[in-house]
């Protein structure tokens, strides 16, 4: 596999997990009450969108095709969220809890990419910066956990 291939799978693994976060986050949004949390996830959604055209840019730099989709997991995962919902007499704190373990994943997958020597530093910075918006909103959901 190429050098340029390889890099190109990793991101597209990566935008694989931000299409499947986007749809998440939309889902949440749709599931809560609170005005303030559908405005959180909404927010993210957006965010998880930008990411994904930052990483199909990049991964066109190295002149391969980005996926298309969300993964089998990620619609899993969904699934699960709405299920766990739908039992919860508190559907808000179930959604928030799940939103954690979903960010404390992709932070993982950024940090294993991260730690990757073959990636070029233009596209560590871009990774980096994803990673640390993340962990940004990692730490805020967890504070609007707390106050639920």
């Amino acid at each position: 596999m190429s050098y340029s291939n390889e890099i190109s799978k990793k991101l597209n693994e990566l935008l694989e997990k931000n299409y499947d976060a986007e749809k998440g986050y939309k889902l949440a949004a749709e599931k809560v009450k609170d005005e303030r949390l559908k405005n959180f996830f909404s927010q993210r959604a957006q965010e998880r969108y930008d990411f994904g055209h930052e990483l199909k840019s990049e991964i066109k730099n190295f002149g391969e095709t980005p996926n298309k989709g969300s993964s089998l997991a990620g619609d899993a995962h969904r699934s699960w969220m709405n299920l766990k919902a739908s039992l919860s007499s508190d559907k808000d704190e179930s959604i928030l809890e799940e939103t954690i373990r979903g960010e404390k994943a992709a932070v993982e997958e950024y940090e294993d990419i991260l730690k990757e020597s073959e990636i070029p530093a233009s596209t560590g910075n871009i990774l980096m910066k994803q990673k640390n918006a993340i962990v940004a909103s990692l730490n805020e959901v967890k504070t609007l956990e707390k106050q639920a």
